[in-house]
């Protein structure tokens, strides 16, 4: 499967590349292969970073927090309160690369409380200062059992696009596909003091599918 926002990425190339294709072999036809296989590599790229694979949610027994991100775990620890949190609580940090599926999932079951958008900079993902300073989007969705948890989607150095298909009131299921950032970024997961982690810096994770830890 491919996300639906990939196809202007992939389909792009093409159409230019069969353009460039009739001109140049028409008046430099020595041009013509290089120029349209590197079109077909980028056409084939975006069909590659696009991809949108089915996940399955392992089985919950309650209060299994899932990853929103594929991508590895830069930070896990304590917050004050803030943008995000009213008191003080939880955060995990997942820095996604180019290379991984960009499709963001939801990391709870519940409904969308808030959806903050706030325009900002682009520092490297992986850097401190995006979390807060970055072009970024929270979401915010209050469980069942009345615990809120939001997930941040922050642009990186490269990622100039957050797509965000929920809005507040919507009801959203667990590892439900909720938007993506596109060409490399970062995931913040906002929790509890209650949030009792399983990963650790360095982890790779699922989205969907990699359980970051529990609510106690």
């Amino acid at each position: 499967m491919v996300a639906p926002e990939g196809w202007p990425f992939i389909l792009a190339p093409l159409l230019l590349g069969a353009a460039l294709w009739w001109f140049f072999s028409r008046v430099w036809p020595a041009a013509a292969v290089p120029a349209v296989a590197v079109l077909l590599l980028l056409s084939a790229f975006s069909l590659w970073f696009f991809r949108n694979p089915e996940r399955m949610p392992p089985p919950d027994p309650g209060g299994n927090i899932l990853s929103p991100a594929d991508g590895t775990v830069i930070d896990v620890g304590e917050v004050p309160a803030g943008r995000y949190l009213d008191k003080p609580g939880r955060r995990v940090c997942i820095f996604m690369t180019p290379l991984n599926v960009h499709v963001n999932r939801a990391p709870v079951a519940g409904k969308v409380t808030k959806v903050q958008y706030n325009k900002g900079k682009y520092f490297a993902a992986n850097a401190e200062k995006a979390s807060l300073e970055n072009e970024q989007n929270g979401v915010a969705i209050e469980t069942p059992g009345g615990v809120t948890v939001t997930y941040v989607q922050i642009a990186g150095f490269i990622a100039r696009r957050i797509v965000c298909d929920v809005k507040p009131g919507n009801p959203v299921r667990q590892g439900a596909r909720v938007g993506l950032i596109r060409f490399g970024s970062r995931v913040d997961v906002y929790l509890p003091p209650s949030f009792e982690s399983k990963v650790r810096v360095g982890d790779k994770t699922t989205a969907g599918e990699t359980v970051l830890g529990v609510l106690r």
